[in-house]
């Protein structure tokens, strides 16, 4: 599998990255460095490390990161499969489309992701309960695994899986 990153850089300067550009669809993006090699496409496996951050946290915007954990997210480009999954504005960042270009292998791309392209599905209302069963490897991720780090999944849940929450933040 193709490996790419996907993560804030925490030791950069703001200044000395490229500013953002924004897609039709709302996805923001900002290539920290250009990977090489062929672009990743429809069926391509993915195994990437990322920094999850949010614009609408109460307690710091970092969420989950998987640079230190020795276990990055998998997924492929474009399944339906359970465990597959993973949220549109990722894809999108990854292959391209709506002005984004095709991130390649080895590359780190810093994007701000809004709700319609991220969580919005995890956030619909089941009868009787006021968090949707999220959970890695059930719907689209990353999602924080529940045992490694559990008050970072606690974090997520109550963010972007509460349906009675009036809106989602952006995810970084």
């Amino acid at each position: 599998a193709a490996a790419a990153t996907l993560l804030q850089p925490q030791n950069a300067l703001a200044a000395d990255l490229p500013p953002f550009q924004t897609s039709s669809t709302g996805l923001q993006w900002s290539d920290a460095k250009v990977g090489s090699g062929q672009p990743f496409t429809m069926g391509s496996s993915v195994a990437m490390d990322y920094t999850m951050q949010t614009t609408g946290a109460r307690y710091g915007t970092k969420i989950y990161s998987t640079a230190n954990t020795n276990n990055p997210f998998r997924f492929v480009v474009g399944s339906t499969k359970e465990g597959e999954l993973a949220i549109k504005g990722l894809e999108q960042a990854i292959i391209g489309g709506d002005g984004v270009p095709p991130m390649l292998p080895g590359g780190i791309r810093r994007v701000i992701i809004p709700s319609s392209l991220g969580y919005e599905s995890l956030a619909k209302p089941i009868p009787g309960m006021q968090f949707q069963d999220c959970q890695e490897g059930k719907g689209p991720g990353p999602i924080p695994p529940v045992p490694e780090a559990f008050e970072e999944y606690q974090r997520f849940k109550n963010i972007y899986c509460n349906a009675n929450r009036p809106y989602q933040p952006d995810l970084v």
